[in-house]
């Protein structure tokens, strides 16, 4: 099996950008080399390329407005500009939807686009998308690879187990280039 490089300096920003570099990897490495240690795994992963590359940090600023959370929130009250799920919104929804509420990505994109709309939008929102997201295969974001090839592995191969999955999962995390799914992985299982 192909060793994977351990993130270093020594390392050049093509050969890392080819391998699978867990989150708590990139913020350790952002951590010890003075860069910001903020953002999403692809944030993060250009962040450490430009790094390799150039040797300087590049820190990205996000304009966030005050997210100014009501006090009391009703069906209602607007959804707010700059959106983010707290724990205040989840005891809101869990009121109103019931117990099987949880923040879905779907959703959460839906409230982040939605500023202005009211609660009660949002409620009705929530109930289309997890109707839409049990009748169809909804798209995995790019970050989570992890999950899109296990789902990928699944509908290539009932019958396998999760730990089958998760030994091809790392067997593919090891080589050089993408973390798509193949069947050639399945040689990891012999």
């Amino acid at each position: 099996m192909v060793s994977r490089p351990r993130l270093s300096t020594a390392l050049s920003p093509e050969i890392f950008q080819q391998y699978y570099y867990l989150k708590q990897e990139l913020v350790a490495f952002c951590r010890g080399h003075g860069l910001s240690t903020t953002g999403s795994k692809p944030e993060l992963t250009a962040r450490i390329a430009v790094y390799l590359r150039t040797g300087e940090s590049v820190t990205t600023v996000k304009k966030r407005g005050k997210n100014a959370t009501p006090l009391i929130i009703t069906p209602a009250t607007e959804i707010e500009t700059n959106f983010v799920c707290s724990e205040k919104h989840r005891a809101f929804f869990k009121e109103q939807i019931g117990n099987q509420f949880t923040f879905i990505v779907p959703f959460q994109k839906w409230l982040k686009v939605n500023a202005g709309k009211t609660y009660r939008d949002a409620i009705a929102a929530y109930h289309r998308i997890s109707v839409q997201k049990r009748s169809t295969k909804l798209p995995i974001d790019r970050q989570f690879e992890y999950n899109t090839y296990i789902r990928d592995f699944f509908a290539d191969n009932q019958g396998k187990s999760l730990l089958d999955a998760i030994k091809c999962w790392r067997y593919k995390k090891s080589l050089r280039g993408h973390n798509r799914y193949e069947r050639s992985d399945l040689s990891a299982l012999n």
